[in-house]
């Protein structure tokens, strides 16, 4: 896995279904979601390709407790030495003391979400730091949790508002354009949190499925967010 540099401080690195992002501070780094369940050996290639050092992995932020974001979280985190944080309310399927909810499917969702599950099951992970909405996380210069209900319960978007950046989880989806996500256990509430991240009007939008967005970026979200009700 090559990873592929966004900005200077943020590579996104591709699962093939899935994929996380790794953002750099001066002294430290982050991943925003994991990646699956034995994927941990290519993702510390893929950082040390990016010319940084794994052990500067700090935290491990999971945007919600789906199997294609969870499963290498752990196995990275006790390599080198990260903590992993989850909203309060996905903490315990990342835990798995309570099986993932089941979304709320359409039926040409179906094929999609077959599809999906062939990514092995994400283990019991830890969770070291349960937040909740508008708490900081730590990095980013002020990274903040978002809470996006709506695809999972306790769904949440990171904000690093001083970069203009906003990873999104799978509320948002950016493989043809950037749109409404998809396999949710709530859609009206998922797409009352698309509306409020189109708000936020980020710069560079990093979804959970598809390429970063980086141009026209907070008009195209907009965009998703007002055609988003055609989903319902």
């Amino acid at each position: 896995m090559e990873p592929l540099r966004i900005t200077p401080r943020l590579h996104l690195l591709d699962h093939s279904i899935g994929q996380s992002y790794l953002w750099r501070d001066d002294d430290e780094l982050t991943l925003v979601d994991a990646g699956w369940a034995g994927s941990a050996d290519v993702t510390t290639a893929a950082i040390r390709a990016a010319g940084l050092d794994p052990d500067r992995l700090a935290r491990i932020v999971l945007t919600h407790g789906h199997r294609d974001h969870v499963g290498a979280a752990q196995e990275l985190a006790d390599r080198h030495g990260a903590a992993i944080v989850s909203h309060r309310l996905d903490a315990p399927y990342v835990r798995g003391e309570l099986p993932v909810p089941e979304p709320d499917l359409l039926e040409w969702e179906l094929p999609l979400w077959e599809h999906g599950l062939t990514v092995p099951e994400a283990p019991p992970t830890r969770v070291d730091r349960e937040v909740g909405d508008g708490e900081e996380l730590g990095f980013g210069n002020g990274a903040v949790a978002v809470h996006t209900p709506g695809h999972t319960p306790g769904s949440m978007a990171v904000h690093l508002p001083r970069h203009g950046v906003l990873f999104t989880g799978d509320t948002v989806a950016s493989v043809q354009g950037v749109t409404f996500g998809v396999f949710h256990v709530d859609r009206a509430l998922a797409l009352e949190s698309l509306r409020r991240l189109a708000e936020l009007r980020p710069s560079v939008l990093c979804c959970g499925h598809g390429p970063a967005v980086t141009s026209d970026t907070a008009e195209q979200l907009a965009a998703a967010a007002a055609a988003g009700a055609v989903a319902l």
